[in-house]
């Protein structure tokens, strides 16, 4: 078996050497900067097209899902996103807005073997604490790892203002980021990671978390309005 440790490390700790915390866009929104485009970073939305989109077991945008005065936007429960490509090691930094209550979250390494993105993707759940019943768990509040690792409080920006949420994944490392501010980090498949998805609701589905890649998808059925732009991605 190789053993990858050592590059992982190096990803890391390039990260964390070369990545200025997050802070809103600097240039026009939906725009690279020379920087990061020679870096390697991608736009998954250009504030036109949502191409690079689609809905969750299906080649189509579901209802509900539009491109709109540069956002990727849903008003109202529709189906879930899913990118079309496939990820495995990535840094991935958007923007989101929710309204008054909202909820939604984002998954990662989700694949569509079964019926529902969330029976194999983690979460990074998007919520107004606040005005929402999950809010008042942190397990269940914006910024967890749903259900299983919790995030503090008084890190989001109020309904309706901008968030920027900040997700990098290498190898079994996953950290959450909102705001410039680390969330949580965890590993996956460590003892500790399968002790809390045994107690948890998804014991249910074997092959929750365990994919090397998959896809980066974004839960749209739930009420309410959801905003994303400057959806950008840095593949490891």
């Amino acid at each position: 078996m190789i053993d990858r440790t050592p590059r992982l490390a190096v990803l890391l700790g390039s990260l964390l050497v070369t990545t200025t915390p997050v802070a809103a866009q600097a240039g026009p929104p939906n725009t690279l900067t020379t920087s990061e485009t020679a870096r390697g970073w991608r736009l998954l939305f250009d504030g036109e097209s949502p191409a690079q989109w689609r809905g969750y077991r299906s080649d189509t945008l579901p209802a509900g899902w539009q491109a709109r005065e540069g956002l990727l936007i849903k008003t109202g429960s529709t189906g879930d996103l899913v990118t079309r490509e496939l990820f495995g090691d990535f840094e991935l930094i958007l923007e989101w807005r929710l309204e008054h209550g909202g909820n939604a979250g984002l998954f990662y390494r989700a694949t569509e073997e079964y019926p529902k993105v969330y029976w194999t993707g983690p979460e990074y759940q998007l919520l107004d604490d606040p005005n929402h019943p999950d809010g008042r768990n942190r397990l269940t509040s914006v910024g967890a790892a749903y259900g299983l690792y919790p995030s503090p409080a008084g890190v989001e920006h109020p309904a309706g203002e901008w968030n920027t949420t900040r997700i990098v994944v290498v190898g079994r490392h996953v950290e959450h980021w909102l705001n410039g501010t680390q969330l949580l980090r965890y590993e996956l498949q460590s003892p500790d990671w399968l002790a809390k998805v045994a107690e948890s609701k998804f014991a249910a589905w074997p092959r929750y978390g365990l994919a090397p890649r998959g896809h980066i998808a974004v839960q749209g059925d739930h009420n309410g309005e959801l905003a994303l732009r400057n959806i950008k991605i840095l593949p490891l």
